[in-house]
């Protein structure tokens, strides 16, 4: 018979998750067409919006991977955090009405769809869908692998669950709700999870502070954040690993380019702008994940340095247990389980949105476009089908990736993946809606040196003195200076 806590975890968590199920079930029955299940027929509500792209961007990284890592390094984080925001702040600010307004315009289903009509006169815009098909594809089954990973951590903090089948619980979820109700599903259940998430991210540290404050002596590593970081030794305290001179700016701008994938970089959050009503929509959605983005970084390092004050250094047998294992500490048993439901929430929120940005991706740019050479057209019917049988599948590839390749840290798969997709799309982002010299063919160069320079220095030994997420956006911007230079005035297809 199980224990009264675990009951009770048990019985919260499935009454959630059987929500989810059920919503999906009856927004299922709504959709009709592909823009229906890609963008929600494009007339979302900005708050809607602003609290779905918020949990979506967040994932299992907000809540499981950075206090985590937070817990393990200290002070360093606080460059990832001010990275993340400015990006964000700056990605609602000037470019999410932008890419509003060009979806309405060119009638975009998917983020790479915008990019080929964007750049439709170019003799290069099938290569451009193509491409970027292939780098969302990949990247994003990394991705979703990162959010099982989560999800199996999270459920054996709760269950003591072995993390194989906390991975394939996780997935038993996501998939069913996904392929009924596509992004319509996503984006509201997605709101009820920004919600408890920000709740998580700001309630939990504030309670956590009072807690080590009044413990009994002996009781926790510290009584205070300042002490903990004190006792725990200086490479708590410093703000760059402990390196001086060069190295120490290269570690610095290490972490602060996550900034860099915000800019136009992740389409399963550029998405969330193209899906957006109207201006006026965009404003309050604006307001909304701005204010989200400040309290829920703030608040994902205190709980890494409140659990560093409770445990001390290395004291969790996983650095990234520390939010659920803080949660479950000091908050009281009911609360406490409801802020673990808010990790398992955004790795639900992010995977699921993988899923449906893939299989649309999938289905507008490579499947479309072949049945269009061989004269045939998809109809409504076919196109759903075709994108609910490519959610299917990548999730059940994101299934087995983590027994064929294992991981076992989710923020190295988070790196990995946002470096991979943000550096070589922020930068084609970016330049398509502001350069306007910029060309199909440059933009075809951009997304492939970013995405193979980002990958060929993720393996190298380089990458452990500067990261990727900096290095690999170099080569994007070189090609996409140079191929424009080279390209403009003779890239766009003759017509008679």
């Amino acid at each position: 018979m199980l224990e009264g806590n675990v009951a009770l975890r048990l019985g919260i968590l499935l009454a959630y998750l059987l929500f989810l199920v059920g919503f999906g079930i009856k927004q299922g029955l709504k959709v009709k067409t592909e823009t229906d299940y890609n963008m929600g027929g494009r007339d979302i509500p900005g708050w809607v919006a602003a609290l779905s792209e918020r949990a979506t961007g967040e994932s299992a990284w907000c809540l499981v991977g950075f206090p985590g890592f937070a817990y393990a390094s200290g002070l360093v984080t606080v460059w990832t955090a001010i990275g993340l925001s400015l990006g964000n702040v700056i990605a609602w600010s000037a470019i999410a009405n932008k890419m509003r307004a060009e979806a309405d315009q060119y009638d975009a289903q998917t983020y790479v769809d915008w990019i080929a009509k964007r750049h439709g006169k170019s003799k290069s815009a099938h290569a451009a869908r193509l491409i970027g098909a292939f780098i969302i594809i990949f990247m994003f089954t990394f991705y979703v692998e990162a959010q099982l990973l989560g999800g199996g951590k999270t459920l054996n903090v709760m269950f003591g669950l072995n993390p194989t089948t906390g991975i394939l619980l996780t997935m038993a979820v996501i998939i069913p709700y996904s392929v009924l109700g596509g992004f319509g599903s996503v984006v509201y259940t997605d709101c009820v999870q920004s919600i408890i998430m920000i709740f998580t991210l700001i309630v939990t540290p504030i309670v956590g502070v009072f807690y080590i404050a009044n413990a009994p002596d002996g009781a926790v590593f510290a009584h205070s954040i300042g002490q903990a970081l004190a006792t725990a030794g200086p490479e708590y305290q410093g703000m760059a690993y402990g390196l001086k001179g060069i190295l120490a700016g290269f570690a610095i701008a290490s972490e602060f380019a996550w900034i860099i994938a915000y800019l136009g970089g992740c389409p399963h959050l550029t998405v969330r702008f193209m899906s957006v009503r109207n201006e006026k929509e965009w404003k309050m959605g604006r307001n909304v994940a701005i204010a989200w983005t400040i309290c829920g970084y703030t608040g994902a390092v205190v709980i890494g340095l409140v659990g560093l004050a409770i445990f001390g250094p290395g004291q969790l047998a996983d650095a990234e247990m520390v939010m659920p294992s803080v949660a479950l500490t000091v908050m009281p048993p009911v609360i406490g389980v409801i802020c673990v439901v808010g990790a398992i929430a955004a790795m639900i929120s992010t995977a699921d949105s993988m899923l449906i940005v893939t299989s649309s991706e999938f289905c507008e740019n490579i499947v479309k476009p072949t049945m269009e050479k061989k004269g045939r057209k998809l109809t409504d019917k076919e196109e759903l089908r075709i994108s609910r049988m490519t959610t299917v599948a990548v999730g059940l590839l994101a299934t087995v990736l983590p027994f064929v390749l294992p991981a076992t840290m989710v923020n190295t798969v988070v790196s990995f993946a946002w470096a991979g997709m943000g550096n070589p799309f922020a930068v084609t982002t970016c330049c398509t809606l502001f350069w306007k010299k910029y060309t199909g063919k440059a933009a075809c160069w951009t997304m492939v040196c970013g995405f193979l320079g980002t990958v060929l220095w993720q393996i190298s030994p380089w990458n452990s003195i500067i990261n990727a997420r900096l290095v690999g956006v170099i080569p994007a911007i070189l090609a996409a200076i140079i191929v424009t230079n080279l390209t403009q005035g003779t890239d766009e297809v003759e017509t008679a």
